[in-house]
């Protein structure tokens, strides 16, 4: 049986307010202003009103819910091997330093009696990614949803990123890159199982 979270819009503080495009875009041009800029010149002009309704979208994944964007698309099957979604493109910001991260997401999972509709591992993806995220804790709420909504025998979730905030700032690596893996059931009791997947993401 599912569990609340099922149903719930995440990660949503005690004193979470609506949100406000109004409120949102005053505050970028209060940032602006801090920073030293003119927000009346010519190419800042509408920078607020772009950075809110940019900030909006990057961060959709609060306002939807792992029922949501399943939409019941849970279908029986007789398979019981490898279901691998992989190379799913994700972005997402970094919640340290609001800075994003870009990389990939190989999904995999071994039904048990059901099986995802296709599109829907990548909306899982994109739902947790459009937070603002770790790349640690992404990698296990991508895997403990596709196992929540499946019942799967295994999940397995491997992320390989770019993050900005090392590439433009601090240690300004610019060739580094970072891979998250969380494996679930069958891929971590099974070496074998676990050798399949790695070696289909490679």
């Amino acid at each position: 049986m599912l569990q609340n979270w099922y149903r719930q819009k995440p990660y949503r503080s005690e004193t979470h307010t609506e949100y406000s495009p109004v409120t949102l875009e005053q505050n970028y041009t209060a940032i602006l202003g801090q920073l030293g800029e003119d927000v009346s010149r010519e190419g800042l002009l509408d920078t607020p009103k772009r950075a809110a309704k940019a900030m909006q979208y990057l961060c959709r994944g609060y306002e939807q819910t792992l029922e949501e964007v399943t939409n019941g698309a849970l279908f029986s099957s007789d398979n019981s091997e490898m279901v691998l979604v992989k190379d799913i493109e994700l972005y997402s910001l970094c919640e340290h330093h609001l800075l994003p991260f870009i990389g990939k997401a190989h999904v995999a999972y071994i039904p048990s009696g059901k099986v995802l509709g296709l599109s829907k591992v990548a909306r899982i993806v994109d739902m947790y990614a459009r937070r603002l995220q770790i790349q640690e804790n992404l990698s296990r709420q991508i895997a403990d949803a596709v196992q929540q909504v499946t019942g799967a025998l295994g999940v397995a979730v491997v992320i390989e990123a770019k993050h900005m905030c090392m590439m433009m700032r601090g240690v300004e690596k610019q060739n580094s890159s970072m891979i998250t893996s969380v494996m679930l059931g069958e891929f971590r009791e099974n070496a074998s199982t676990r050798s399949e997947f790695l070696s289909l993401i490679k």
